[in-house]
């Protein structure tokens, strides 16, 4: 994807003029929102890859932690134990028969 205006093209731009043709101050004032958009546009996309490149650097200065089997056994576990509480209050009595 490639931007081909900016918004000294838009300013340097020249139509041929012809009888009956489009008011030149109307397209200059129109032109002149479409470069400030383009200024405004310019300037978000330049923050947004600075904040871009400065998460991606966070990201990876980050400390990383390492998953452990141990860490994993534990969830298991908990979650095993959880299952078979919420089993005794749904079930009762009846699991044992």
């Amino acid at each position: 994807m490639e931007i081909k205006l900016n918004s000294k093209i838009i300013l340097e731009k020249e139509f041929k003029k012809k009888m009956n043709g489009y008011s030149v101050d109307q397209v200059d004032q129109f032109l002149d929102q479409i470069m400030e958009d383009y200024d405004a546009f310019d300037k978000i996309v330049a923050e947004l890859q600075a904040e871009n490149k400065r998460l991606k650097e966070e990201l990876q200065n980050a400390p990383r932690k390492p998953v452990t089997s141990q860490s994993l056994g534990n969830t298991n576990f908990d979650i095993l134990k959880r299952l078979s509480n919420l089993e005794k209050h749904v079930f009762g009595s009846k699991l044992s028969e």
